[in-house]
């Protein structure tokens, strides 16, 4: 891990310094032709409306149309996979998600290393995971859930979309840093996890906040923390799981990447056009609607962060023996 992580913060660091070769092979300025942004997510979550609103940035800062392509399958694989195999002309790009940090430990095999034939571009936003609860449970804050869950072990369920995904590792880190003992319901996606949820076919979720606002605004859930290191201004008064179990975080967080290879020139006029997007007040109000911080930097400062991400999230995989079905 060591090795792939220094060779990923090279590229990073070597996209400000590589010659631009073959960024204009054919004497045109880029982007002289539509840009395929890829994503490994179904229409209509977060990673889905982060894409669209930056895709739409892009199109009108760059004046060629950025094309949202939703790829879902295989824990976003398919769509990584697509974007390493692309040539490195910058005219195909990835939402680089968490899916990819928690990836390279959960698959005992891909056809690609992520910190290997990725190379980082810039950040886009962070946004924290909200523990929330059935309505009818008695538990109204972290120490409550933590007192029922040890006078009931193994009696709540908690709900994520997935084997390995971020909503499931960021209770596998609650239950490692909390001591408690509450058992994982793996759902196919975000949106029947909540139904259930809502129903109280299981009582307890640590979902991405953008989703689940509006459910928490409607009563329908009880939100008991947040899961960032900071309070989110889009739920103020909330307190972070931090508050009472010192030391935890977890959040979800989206960037750009492009296929190893791509031309210093291309990575710098993305970084650049993202940053400036990240400066916009419109931008920023839209982001901020979602609950989301900015990730604004250079290409090392987002690599650093998937880094950081991959090693954090793998030992966490690796502790709690977290297996593909």
């Amino acid at each position: 891990m060591n090795i792939r992580r220094r060779r990923f913060l090279h590229l990073a660091a070597s996209a400000a310094v590589l010659p631009a070769v073959g960024t204009t092979a054919r004497g045109e300025a880029y982007p002289s032709r539509p840009v395929h942004f890829i994503i490994g997510y179904p229409p209509g979550g977060s990673a889905d409306m982060t894409s669209r609103l930056t895709a739409q940035w892009l199109s009108e800062r760059l004046g060629q149309q950025f094309v949202v392509e939703s790829r879902p399958g295989g824990g976003t694989n398919i769509a990584t996979e697509a974007v390493v195999r692309a040539p490195p002309d910058g005219y195909t790009i990835l939402l680089a998600a968490p899916a990819n940090a928690t990836n390279a430990t959960l698959f005992e095999k891909l056809n690609f290393d992520f910190l290997r034939d990725i190379v980082p571009v810039a950040g886009l936003i962070r946004f924290p995971d909200v523990v929330e609860v059935n309505p009818s449970l008695p538990i109204h804050s972290i120490p409550e859930l933590i007192a029922y869950a040890k006078a009931n072990p193994g009696k709540l369920n908690f709900a994520s979309s997935g084997v390995g995904s971020t909503l499931h590792v960021a209770g596998e880190l609650f239950k490692m840093m909390a001591g408690v003992e509450i058992i994982h319901v793996p759902y196919r996606g975000g949106a029947p996890a909540l139904v259930d949820l809502m129903s109280g076919r299981v009582q307890l979720m640590f979902d991405n906040l953008p989703t689940s606002i509006e459910l928490i605004k409607a009563g329908k859930l009880r939100p008991l923390a947040v899961t960032t290191a900071m309070r989110s201004a889009v739920v103020p008064d909330l307190p972070t799981v931090a508050d009472f179990v010192p030391g935890y975080e977890a959040s979800a967080w989206y960037g750009i990447g492009v296929p190893k290879g791509t031309s210093a020139e291309i990575i710098d006029i993305l970084n650049k056009a993202i940053n400036a997007m990240l400066a916009d007040p419109t931008a920023k109000a839209r982001f901020a609607e979602l609950g989301a911080s900015l990730l604004p930097g250079s290409p090392e400062d987002f690599g650093k962060l998937v880094a950081d991400e991959t090693e954090k999230w793998g030992k966490v995989i690796r502790t709690a023996n977290i297996k593909l079905e």
